[in-house]
Order: C-alpha cells, then structure tokens, then sequence
C-alpha cells in the first residue's frame, strides 16, 4: 500500500513539474519573439555582412528549473482485486494432547456375539429343604340318593355320604366346589325306574356330557358315565336332569342307590413349590 502511495506522489509531482516548465517554455518564447521582431528591425537597419544572430534554445530539460510546491495527495483507489490462493504450506509439528471431552450418550445395543466356550462344571450346590408331597393335596367325595329325583332342570341333591372328608361338595346346593386346582376324575352310576331318565354333568353353567335311558316296563335299568376335568379354583361340577318330568326317572331307594363321586388325580403345583 505504501508503495502504491509512492507511485501516485511521484506521478503528481512529475505533472506538476512539466506543467511548470510549460508555462516556463510559453514565457521563454514569448520573449524571445519580442527580442527577435527587435532584432529584425535592427537588421533592417544594419543589413551588413558579418552580422548573426544566435537563436536561442528552448528545448531545456525539467531539472534545470526550480521544482514547484507539492500537491494535494490524491484521493484513495478502490481496492483491488482479491488474489490467488497460496500454496498449502508445509505441515506444522504435532500439537499437544487436548484435554478430555464430555462423556457422549450411550450407543445402541450390539448385537449378541458368538457363544463362548463351555465353562467347567461347579460345584453341588447344598442340598434344598424337604418341599410339600403332592399327596398331601387332597380331594374326594362319593355321596347317593336317598330318594326319587323331585324336580329337573336343577342340580341333584345327593343327601348321602359315603366319603366327604374335605366337605368340597356341599349337598345344599348339589354341587361340588374345586378348592385345589388341578385334574379331577368324576363319575356317576345311575338308577332308572318307572320312566326314562336323561342326565346331563354341568361344569360352571356349561354342559359337559348326556347320559340317555330308555326306560322298560317291568325292568329295573342303570346309567352311568365318567369324565376326566382340569379345574380352576372355584369351578363347579354337579349332575341335573335334562329336560321335562318325562326324563326324571333317576331312582333310589333302600336297595337300589344313584351314586356321584370325584376326586383330585393331580394337583397344579405351584411353580414356587416344584423348584425346591
């Protein structure tokens, strides 16, 4: 920039100094004319031989003369264009180690690798506490008719006990009610007299199987059936007759018995319990 300054200052200063030397030229002319129209004149009046005149020259260089007063600087040149980019320059030395950063977010979950080797067998663990025996879960009942089947389309009342230890069937409402969860055997031998006799077992309000006899005059006939249920804690299963009076010929009396019975095959143990 600075140089830049320097060529514009000695640029102004070089016009200034011509201009000088013309004005300076224009006056040296002008006299020299005027000198040279008296010259004419006096050798008009001379006109003799022996007799030059000596021009003068103008034709003087600039440094001869005394230089002017500087100018005014010039006003500020728009900038100029930007330059090329350099060359890359040589790679500087290793910088020192910066310190740590913040520790970054946690990264997804990989992927499982390959299993290991097997490993070597441990050493027996101590011997677990004595659990609960599955005989120890129990339930059964077997009860019988005391008398001809009154009504139908409700369940039997069998209001004689043969074995009812638990009390898991309640001859109140003619049902037996599942205390312990698990696989349950039942079955029923019937006694048909004086009509036909058609006896469905019931589990929770649904029908699970028919049983159908057809009655013969002068005969005394028997029914029966057997189901094996997986039952929840309070399901119900009791035996009714199906349909109109018709079909309650299911009879009992001091000779001849209607029996259901039931009981626990294998409870569910609980998961807690079959580990020990």
């Amino acid at each position: 920039m600075m140089l830049l300054w320097k060529i514009l200052f000695g640029i102004f200063l070089t016009g200034q100094l011509c201009q000088s030397q013309d004005i300076l030229e224009e006056n040296i002319e002008q006299t020299a004319l005027d000198e040279r129209t008296e010259g004419e004149e006096d050798t008009e009046e001379l006109d003799g031989p022996g007799t030059d005149v000596i021009q003068p020259d103008h034709r003087q260089p600039c440094a001869m003369w005394m230089g002017g007063v500087p100018g005014t600087p010039g006003h500020s040149g728009k900038p100029g264009r930007d330059g090329r980019d350099g060359h890359d320059g040589p790679r500087g030395e290793k910088g020192d180690k910066g310190e740590a950063g913040e520790k970054g977010d946690p990264g997804q979950k990989g992927d499982t690798g390959p299993a290991g080797p097997r490993g070597f067998p441990g050493n027996p663990g101590l011997k677990g506490a004595h659990g609960e025996s599955a005989l120890s879960y129990h339930s059964a009942f077997s009860v019988g008719l005391s008398e001809l089947v009154p009504a139908t389309n409700v369940p039997i009342r069998f209001s004689k006990f043969f074995y009812n230890d638990q009390h898991h069937y309640d001859d109140v409402s003619g049902k037996f009610r599942c205390v312990l969860p698990g696989v349950y055997f039942f079955t029923y031998h019937l006694t048909v007299y004086t009509k036909d006799a058609k006896v469905s077992l019931y589990m929770n309000d649904k029908t699970i199987m028919f049983t159908f006899d057809q009655y013969q005059e002068t005969n005394v006939d028997q029914a029966s059936g057997s189901v094996i249920l997986h039952l929840e804690t309070g399901d119900e299963v009791w035996l009714q007759v199906y349909g109109d009076e018709t079909f309650g010929g299911v009879y009992a009396d001091n000779t001849n018995d209607s029996t259901f019975s039931g009981f626990l095959l294998y409870p569910d143990i609980p998961e807690s319990a079959s580990r020990r």
